[in-house]
């Protein structure tokens, strides 16, 4: 192996743990209840976040993005946030997506305590050599109010 293509691999390992920290940062914004201003450094102006499928809307744009998280405290009194098992991958220089498994706990405005899992599909992009997220796609497993369980309803906890 000659010191280019071992520069390039050290590159991407690099590029990977930077994504990791930048998830990490996301994760612990979420957790200060979604913090509006802490998010909008984490996504490019152009970002959607989209949990559409999963009954929370599809935002476009930095400020729609960061306005749908500020409106989050609204329905949340209290969630911690664990992004579990990524698989992210480089597609060029200034390029990724990602895979994580997200577990949260939570406690509801409704007052229901609740058990949430699911993937986010990810999109990245290296703008001014710091990588931000781009698009992001939540899946749900389930959001289940912790009494209830997941057996006979998936989402209990949301409603």
């Amino acid at each position: 192996m000659d010191i280019n293509e071992l520069a390039k691999r050290v590159q991407a390992l690099e590029d990977i743990e930077a994504i990791k920290q930048l998830k990490a940062e996301y994760a612990d914004a979420c957790d200060d209840m979604y913090n509006p201003d802490r998010m909008r450094d984490l996504f490019t102006e152009d970002a959607v976040w989209d949990g559409e499928k999963e009954g929370f809307g599809k935002y476009v744009g930095l400020d729609e993005v960061c306005g749908f998280f500020a409106g989050a405290k609204d329905s949340l009194k209290f969630g911690v946030h664990f992004f579990l098992q990524p698989r992210i991958k480089i597609l060029s220089e200034t390029e990724a997506e990602g895979i994580f498994y997200l577990w949260q706990t939570s406690t509801m405005v409704s007052g229901k305590d609740i058990l949430l899992a699911g993937k986010e599909y990810d999109k990245y992009r290296k703008e001014n050599g710091v990588w931000k997220m781009s698009h992001m796609v939540l899946e749900l497993f389930y959001a289940a109010d912790l009494k209830q369980g997941w057996k006979d309803n998936k989402k209990s906890g949301l409603e």
